[in-house]
């Protein structure tokens, strides 16, 4: 790097900081740009263990920032996998209201869906449904065909493929264990070096909020970590499903229930839950980090969230330790399923951020502090996303940091 030469990094190798650094990259030649990943590779976590759902828009307010870069992300996403051969499928989703009570929300589903943007939709019932997904069960349905799959994994490995062809630098097994800023530039300890930054951006996922504090971000959320556990269909209940088969999320919790999801590798999931995880990275009821396990309990937001909620985590606690609650709800959907057709599958957890009145942020949260940059709160869709997020977070450093082309 040469004298004058300014440096941004990005923490976070998932699909967030990748997208981010590569249109950094593509605008921003004249910078030294390098991505900074605590693990051995890259979308080790939210995004490796991410659905695969390239999502259409429907469950978003009109008008929110999930809503809008979604629709946009999706297109954006579909192109960059065009050209760049990541192989996915556009398969189609059912949403289905299986009782009376469920279908004003699912028509609620259809109007945001509209006004988002999202061609294709249409409400059906009866035969129609059965034409769609011969074994559901539901008294009406949204059917939205431009959903597709994807292994976000293989996107983030193009992402990064082409930040590399651009200049940019990728250090894995780097992970920040410090932050010091001055007036002028941000000092990253990591265990192998001091790393000098002249700008920062922060999308370090489930520990986002712990290093935008080290910055002094405002401490007005906190990311409250939940599991979602999956099951696969053996191969002889895989004929179950065709596509993508969704219930009609509950509008006062922001996870969209177990379901069934094919992925890019021809298997069945069937999932998630959402659980209360003791860690961070808490991908079983087993693993406990009891700093981070106290830390949540000392959060007054989690109480407040924790009197909303008890009863919906009682029943997802309930179906995470039996089996047969697991298969219960998925029956509402696929009645043929037994217990016997599920096989152990993998689990992922969700960086939830949830403010200090209880509330659980719904919405995609970036804020600033002295030259830096923080994704503070990213759920799904954010993966589909993640082009239309990247843009945003580049347009906002280069207003933020005075970027020159």
């Amino acid at each position: 790097m040469s004298a004058s030469q300014k440096s941004i990094v990005i923490i976070g190798g998932g699909i967030l900081g990748m997208s981010t650094a590569m249109t950094l990259s593509a605008l921003y030649p004249r910078y030294e740009i390098t991505v900074l990943e605590k693990e051995e590779r890259l979308a080790t976590h939210q995004t490796g263990h991410n659905s695969g759902v390239i999502h259409s828009g429907i469950y978003y307010l009109p008008g929110s920032l999930k809503a809008i870069n979604c629709v946009s992300g999706a297109k954006d996403l579909i192109n960059f996998c065009d050209e760049n051969s990541v192989q996915y499928d556009i398969c189609g989703k059912l949403i289905l209201a299986t009782d009376q009570a469920e279908i004003p929300m699912l028509r609620e589903l259809h109007r945001r869906g509209e006004a988002n943007g999202v061609s294709g939709l249409k409400i059906v019932d009866g035969a129609g449904l059965q034409e769609i997904e011969p074994h559901c069960n539901g008294v009406l349905g949204l059917w939205s065909p431009n959903t597709g799959i994807v292994d976000y994994a293989h996107v983030v490995e193009a992402y990064a493929r082409r930040f590399r062809a651009d200049g940019g630098t990728v250090l894995t097994n780097t992970k920040v264990t410090g932050i010091s800023t001055d007036a002028t530039r941000h000092t990253l300890i990591t265990p192998k070096q001091e790393i000098q930054a002249d700008y920062l951006i922060n999308c370090a996922g489930l520990y986002a909020d712990i290093l935008a504090e080290k910055m002094e971000a405002p401490r007005d959320m906190q990311i409250i970590p939940f599991r979602g556990e999956y099951f696969f269909l053996k191969p002889t209940a895989r004929a179950l499903v065709k596509g993508l088969i969704y219930p009609v999320p509950n509008p006062e919790f922001p996870f969209l229930g177990v379901h069934f999801t094919r992925t890019i590798a021809g298997e069945v999931e069937a999932g998630p839950n959402a659980v209360f995880a003791f860690a961070r990275e808490g991908y079983s009821i087993s693993t406990i980090r009891i700093d981070e396990f106290f830390q949540t309990l000392a959060y007054r937001g989690f109480w407040k969230m924790a009197r909303r909620y008890w009863r919906t985590g009682l029943m997802e606690f309930a179906r995470s330790v039996n089996k047969g609650a697991f298969t219960k709800s998925l029956q509402r959907l696929v009645p043929e399923i037994k217990d016997e057709d599920l096989l152990p599958g993998g689990a992922g957890v969700r960086a939830q951020a949830v403010g200090l009145n209880g509330a659980l942020v719904d919405d995609f949260l970036i804020s600033e502090t002295r030259n830096a940059i923080h994704v503070r709160n990213a759920p799904s869709p954010g993966a589909t996303a993640s082009i239309a997020i990247g843009r945003d977070i580049v347009h906002k450093a280069a207003i933020a940091f005075g970027l020159v082309k």
